[in-house]
């Protein structure tokens, strides 16, 4: 044993040499190569000879039962203590032992990638020649060496690899022995923390976690987020270009995934990479359905299975990436998956990563759930409002007519319309007294019913008793205030319900209001309406307005009036009508200071 202690002493000290003179000559590396596989053959003669002469020693009590423990004992403490990177490896290329200096060299602790398969760790481009190398090796038993590059935690070698085949005590087959010399990368001294593991560098990665947290936060709260369907990309572009090389978004779709994103690292051309992963089915992907099935993410801080997210043109999709490590997280309550790759050469993903991830994919969900509600709403919001006023004011013959509609802060209840008559035309405006669906409901209602009513009769005053009883039979609980009126030739009969009176506007500036007043549709069976008849010269305009005009505020609290909408119109003698309503939206903007309450309505008819 002292023999024995010596020699590796001063083996230790000769690798030292060698790996001081690759240091300072790095461009004449051949003969330090040289050097150190003769380093190694004495190892393996130092090794043998101990094994010879621990088979010699006399046999003391205990037998050779003892004797074969003190034996694994040796050649253990000699194996954890040789001074260069060595892997164990079995016929299908999965680590069975590693030694400290090789955990050193990689950056992983110790015995983390036993039972991993070692080629993951090979560049992408040489390990199919690994494979083949290794195979080689164990049929013909002559030793093989070749350059490659070996990726893990972050941290990126050039090694001569050489492998050598051996019999292991105990182990029914045999077993490749590799030694990573490196060619290019100076490692850390023996004992250095690992500069992931300084205190500073985990502070930093959690203060990075929180920062992505609130950065997709802001994200998908944007309103733009709710109006358009944005959130799920800008959520993918904001993972690639801080957390991942590939960010992949599969949604779920009538029950199956979709592959709906994929982002690509975009310092290499990889664009044709990029499509032939859009064009893999997420059902072929065990990860995704595991997801899936589940409801948890998944974190793989080395990739041991290449087939985890399919296959391509190229092979399985993440060798084709040269994925390190994955991460795969459900988006929502099972609304589809979110898969982020690392590449080989970069930090792997942890479990502090996996809690992170896993709250932006909840966070998106709902933001995906919240903007699929919004737009439903406000496709429902876009039918309401249509219901309740014309895209386009047909031409009325001898009149022209013009309208404008500012919705409120909500959906509202105020309409107007203007449809044909027997032997003339009609016009209606009015709204439900509430905000809302139900309350645009009720407003549509008694629109259509006005509408269609007026086919059979020719008195508005008719038309609009029948749709109060109409309305009070269908026990909505809401009232309607309502004007309409039929017009024939120069001869508009008017019939208000509750509803603010029409102004007539005479060409000398002068302002008439009619009688409006009645009782508002929906409160009584008996209609009390209030009807009128009125003659429109060439020149007079008809101006009809709804109560969100009249009771819009300033900042002083003090309502719009109808006296300010008489001194408005009286400015406007002889404008025309789209004239005529646009000056009282100018005016009303200005004493409101632009603010919108509730919707607004001025509809204008005046006489040619």
């Amino acid at each position: 044993m002292p023999d024995l202690e010596h020699a590796l002493d001063a083996l230790a000290g000769r690798v030292s040499s060698l790996r001081e003179a690759r240091t300072a000559y790095p461009a004449d590396l051949a003969p330090t190569l040289d050097a150190a596989l003769a380093e190694l053959d004495t190892a393996v003669e130092l090794l043998a000879e101990a094994r010879e002469q621990l088979r010699k020693a006399p046999k003391r009590a205990g037998g050779k039962k003892d004797g074969a423990q003190r034996e694994l004992k040796l050649l253990r403490q000699v194996f954890r203590a040789f001074p260069v990177p060595v892997i164990v490896l079995d016929g299908g290329g999965v680590v069975r032992r590693i030694n400290p200096e090789t955990s050193r060299l990689l950056g992983s602790p110790d015995g983390y990638l036993v039972g991993r398969s070692f080629p993951l760790l090979v560049d992408v481009s040489r390990r199919a020649a690994f494979r083949s190398h290794l195979t080689s090796v164990l049929q013909t038993g002559h030793p093989a060496a070749f350059e490659t590059r070996l990726a893990h935690q972050g941290r990126s070698h050039v090694v001569q690899i050489a492998l050598t085949r051996l019999t292991m005590p105990g182990e029914p087959q045999q077993m490749v022995a590799a030694v990573a010399l490196p060619m290019e990368v100076q490692l850390p001294e023996p004992g250095a923390r690992r500069p992931e593991q300084s205190d500073g560098a985990l502070l930093l990665a959690a203060a990075k976690r929180q920062d992505l947290l609130a950065k997709m936060g802001t994200l998908l709260l944007d309103e733009q987020a709710l109006l358009r369907p944005v959130a799920l990309p800008r959520a993918t572009r904001l993972l690639a270009a801080e957390w991942a090389d590939w960010v992949i978004a599969d949604v779920v779709r009538g029950g199956l995934p979709r592959r709906s994103i994929v982002v690509g690292p975009k310092d290499q051309p990889v664009g044709e990479l990029v499509r032939q992963v859009e064009a893999v089915d997420p059902a072929t992907c065990q990860v995704v359905l595991q997801v899936l099935d589940r409801g948890s993410g998944v974190v793989l801080e080395m990739v041991d299975d290449e087939s985890l997210l399919g296959f391509c043109a190229e092979g399985p999709v993440l060798t084709a990436m040269g994925a390190g490590s994955l991460v795969s997280v459900p988006i929502g309550a099972g609304d589809g998956v979110l898969t982020l790759v690392r590449t080989h050469d970069k930090q792997p993903f942890a479990l502090a990563d996996l809690a992170v991830l896993q709250e932006v994919g909840l966070q998106l969900g709902l933001a995906v759930r919240a903007q699929s509600s919004y737009q439903s709403r406000s496709r429902a919001a876009d039918a309401l409002s249509a219901s309740v006023a014309p895209r386009n004011l047909p031409d009325v013959p001898g009149y022209e007519a013009a309208a404008v509609y500012h919705p409120g802060s909500s959906v509202g209840a105020e309409f107007y319309d203007v449809f044909p008559v027997s032997g003339g035309w009609g016009f209606a405006l009015g709204g439900a007294a509430g905000k809302g669906e139900e309350a645009a409901s009720v407003s549509a209602m008694v629109r259509g019913g006005l509408r269609v009513l007026s086919v059979w009769e020719s008195d508005p005053d008719l038309v609009m008793r029948k749709v109060n009883e109409a309305l009070v039979a269908q026990g909505t609980g809401m009232f309607v205030m309502a004007v309409a009126g039929f017009v024939r030739g120069r001869e508009i009969r008017l019939s208000s319900a509750g509803h603010h009176p029409a102004v007539l506007l005479q060409p000398d500036g002068g302002v008439r209001y009619a009688a409006g007043g009645g009782v508002p549709l929906g409160i009584a069976a008996e209609a009390e309406t209030c009807a009128q008849k009125l003659t429109v010269s060439p020149g007079q305009t008809l101006v009809l307005y709804s109560e969100g005009l009249i009771s819009s505020r300033n900042e002083h609290g003090e309502p719009y009036g109808e006296e300010r909408l008489a001194d408005v119109l009286g400015r406007c003698a002889g404008q025309a009508p789209s004239t005529v309503v646009k000056a009282v939206e100018s005016d009303r903007h200005a004493f409101s200071g632009g603010q919108v309450w509730d919707e607004i309505v001025v509809f204008a008819l005046r006489g040619v």
